[in-house]
């Protein structure tokens, strides 16, 4: 297979979340792998994404654009815009990123009490 990546992604496994629509609209994905110039994002479900995207790496505390560079069913693959370091994180993502892990971490509570010790 031949490479077309500027540079070697690493793989991770890092919660984020694709927002489009002016960040109305938002999915919940796990990166896959990550570089400076892109990334390969999985969603619990398949997902229909426009061509332009933003993506929230809550790990790196950092927000992208990108362009969709791929697709398939639950996976697609991201390619970055202009990349401005100095961006912070939107108030409203983190807001909802936490509350998401706030939800997991009850669902994961619920699921341990419900298998037993």
């Amino acid at each position: 297979m031949i490479e077309r990546r500027q540079t070697t992604r690493r793989r991770v496994i890092y919660g984020g979340v694709v927002g489009y629509n002016r960040r109305r609209t938002t999915v919940e994905c796990v990166i896959r792998d990550f570089s400076d110039t892109g990334a390969h994002v999985e969603f619990s479900d398949p997902a229909v994404l426009p061509d332009i995207v933003d993506l929230l790496v809550a790990k790196k505390n950092r927000a992208f654009t990108a362009r969709v560079a791929w697709r398939q069913s639950n996976r697609a693959g991201l390619a970055f815009r202009a990349i401005d370091n100095e961006a912070p994180m939107p108030l409203d993502w983190v807001r909802r990123l936490r509350a998401a892990r706030s939800d997991d971490r009850k669902l994961m509570s619920r699921l341990s009490a419900l298998n037993g010790p």
